[in-house]
């Protein structure tokens, strides 16, 4: 059974560095044997199929080629379309109501708990806040994400330690459900 799933890539074609221009990155993931293979914007999205693997050994996979093919690691999530609708879904936040800009999905490697984030004074950041979900953390930044205090005390390292953890904004988080449904 053939999947289609997407690939989010960390920390690319930001500032400058560690360019992965998006034909390459396309041909490079044909050249893996995964199906209908396109891009979204520059900033490291990628869908395609495939019949093979899970999200955990497609995500090393795409790592080590990219390590390969660019000569520097970039972390990637895979995720499927069952569970990026089930994050769009679950969304605590009004998100019709808002702006793009002001809505934010943190998504992660692994399960998170509210234990990592207790050394947060999230009374302290308000109006901005955040809630977590399966494998998610959803950000509202009024002001957008640029200008966020709490989204810059949710990305410091410690945070996030031992964790691969990348953020798209609400209407990325929108495309992909659409770009992977079947």
């Amino acid at each position: 059974m053939t999947t289609t799933y997407a690939a989010l890539l960390r920390g690319i074609n930001v500032g400058g560095s560690r360019k992965v221009p998006m034909a390459e990155l396309r041909t490079l993931l044909e050249g893996l044997d995964l199906g209908d293979v396109r891009t979204y914007l520059q900033s490291g999205q990628a869908v395609f199929s495939s019949a093979r693997g899970d999200e955990e050994t497609l995500a090393a996979e795409l790592t080590a080629a990219i390590e390969k093919r660019f000569g520097f690691v970039v972390d990637v999530i895979v995720r499927d379309h069952a569970f990026l609708k089930a994050v769009a879904e679950a969304c605590p936040y009004p998100a019709a109501e808002l702006e793009a800009k002001q809505l934010h999905v943190t998504y992660f490697s692994d399960p998170v708990d509210e234990e990592r984030y207790a050394g947060i004074d999230r009374a302290a950041f308000l109006p901005e806040e955040f809630r977590l979900g399966d494998r998610v953390l959803y950000l509202y930044a009024p002001d957008g994400l640029g200008r966020s205090k709490l989204a810059e005390q949710l990305s410091r390292p410690r945070v996030h330690k031992g964790l691969i953890a990348t953020t798209r904004n609400w209407n990325t988080v929108v495309k992909l459900v659409e770009l992977t449904a079947p």
